[in-house]
C-alpha cells in the first residue's frame, strides 16, 4: 500500500452500541492478542462509509489504522415475501440521518472530525443505491471533504485485508445474497476466476426459506435444520468450469419438500452439495494462481458448515483461510470506509458527477491503485 502504518483492523467499538472492546480475528492457532492491551484513538484520518446496496443500510466509521470506530446497520425484515427495491430505498433514507448521528455518537467524534466520505456505489438495487448515493453527497457537500464511491464487492476482500494483515494476497470466496463469486488480485484488478451464472447462493437459499414457510432471512435457519438432517438427498452439483448455478437445486430441493422428505435432510443436503460446490471452485482458483490464503467475505461465510469445508480444503493443500467477524462478513458500513479510505490514500479523486450510481458494477472494474 504505502507507508502510513498498518497494524490490522479491529473494532473500537460494537456495531450496535454496547461499547465492548473487541480483539483482532485472527486465523486458527495464532497467538492471542491481549483484549486489555491500551489502543491509540488518535487517528490522522477518519472516514465515514454508507452502505445500502440492498435490505440492509449501514455506516461505519474507520481510521487510518483500519480500527472500526463504528459500525451500525438496519436490515429490512418483511413480514412476507422478498425484498422489494422501493421499500427498501424508503427504510433507507428514513434510517440514514439517524444512523449517520449513532455512529458519530459511538465513535465518540463530530461530523467536523471527518476526513473522508464514501458510500456503496454498486452493484445493487438501484433505488437503494440512489438513497444512500444522496446521502452521502449531502453529507461530503456539507462538511467540504472528498467524496469516493466504492465497489461492494472490492469492499468485502479489503476489509478483510485490513483485519488480518498477514492475509496479503488471498483468494477471495464471497458468498451473499445477491452474488457468489471467486475473486483473485491480477494485473492491477481483483479479476472473477468464477461465479454463478443463475442467482447468489443466499438468494437461493432465501427463496427456498421462503416457499417452505421459513422467515426472512432464510440462510440461518436452514443452517440450524442442517444440523438435523441426518441423510443426504439427491440435489443438481452444477459446476460448469470455474462457475456455478443454484437454481436447479432450486426447483430440486421444492420437489423433495412437496415429495414429503424431512425439511432437515433438505437443508443438510443443500448444504452439503452448495458447499462442496463452492470448495471445488476455490480451490481450482488458488491452484491456477498460486496463492495460499482462502479469505471469506459475504453473509453467507458466517454459515460454519461453509467455514468447515473451506477450512478442510485450505489446511489440506497448506494454505490458511481467514474469516472476519459476523458483523464485518454482512453488508455494513465499514468495509466500505475502510476500501474507501484506501483508495483516497492512493489518490483517487471524484467529482459529484463520478459518483453516479451502477446497479452492474463489476469487481473486475475496478483499478486497484492502493497495492
Amino acid at each position: 500500500m504505502d507507508s502510513w502504518p498498518h497494524q490490522g483492523c479491529e473494532s473500537v467499538r460494537d456495531g450496535r452500541n454496547r461499547g465492548a472492546v473487541l480483539p483482532t480475528p485472527r486465523p486458527s492457532g495464532a497467538p492471542a492478542r491481549n483484549p486489555f492491551s491500551v489502543v491509540s484513538l488518535s487517528p490522522a484520518v477518519l472516514a465515514l462509509g454508507i452502505e445500502g446496496t440492498a435490505h440492509t443500510i449501514g455506516v461505519g466509521i474507520v481510521d487510518e489504522q483500519c480500527r472500526v470506530r463504528a459500525n451500525v446497520y438496519d436490515m429490512v425484515r418483511p413480514e412476507k415475501g422478498g425484498i422489494h427495491p422501493r421499500e427498501a430505498a424508503n427504510h433507507h433514507a428514513e434510517l440514514a440521518a439517524p444512523m449517520i448521528r449513532k455512529a458519530l455518537d459511538t465513535a465518540g467524534i463530530s461530523a467536523d472530525d471527518l476526513d473522508v466520505v464514501t458510500f456503496s456505489q454498486g452493484p445493487g438495487l438501484g433505488p437503494c443505491l440512489r438513497t444512500v448515493a444522496t446521502a452521502a453527497r449531502a453529507l461530503a457537500l456539507s462538511l467540504d471533504v472528498p467524496l469516493v464511491g466504492v465497489n461492494h464487492c472490492v469492499s468485502h476482500l479489503e476489509i478483510g485485508r485490513g483485519l488480518f494483515p498477514e492475509c496479503r494476497d488471498p483468494v477471495l470466496l464471497y458468498v451473499s445474497g445477491g452474488n457468489t463469486q471467486v475473486i483473485a488480485y491480477a494485473r492491477g484488478r481483483y479479476r472473477v476466476f468464477g461465479e454463478t451464472l443463475d442467482i447468489g447462493l443466499g438468494n437461493m437459499l432465501d427463496k427456498f426459506g421462503r416457499e417452505v414457510g421459513l422467515p426472512f432471512p432464510g440462510g440461518p435457519r436452514l443452517e440450524k435444520l442442517a444440523l438435523e438432517g441426518k441423510e443426504l438427498l439427491p440435489l443438481p452439483y452444477s459446476v460448469k468450469g470455474m462457475d456455478v448455478a443454484f437454481s436447479g437445486m432450486l426447483t430440486a430441493a421444492l420437489a423433495l419438500h412437496r415429495r414429503g422428505e424431512r425439511l432437515e435432510d433438505i437443508a443438510f443436503s443443500i448444504q452439503e452439495v452448495a458447499f462442496a460446490m463452492l470448495t471445488e471452485v476455490t480451490e481450482r482458483a488458488m491452484a491456477h494462481v498460486g496463492k495460499d490464503e482462502v479469505l471469506l467475505g459475504g453473509g453467507v461465510a458466517r454459515n460454519q458448515r461453509l467455514q468447515a469445508m473451506v477450512g478442510r480444503m485450505a489446511e489440506d493443500r497448506g494454505a490458511r483461510m481467514f474469516v472476519p467477524p459476523g458483523e464485518l462478513c454482512i453488508d455494513n458500513g465499514a468495509m466500505i470506509a475502510w476500501t474507501g479510505l484506501l483508495m483516497h490514500r492512493s489518490g483517487v479523486r471524484m467529482a459529484l458527477e463520478d459518483t453516479l450510481v451502477d446497479q452492474r458494477f463489476r469487481t473486475d472494474q475496478v483499478e486497484v491503485t492502493w497495492r
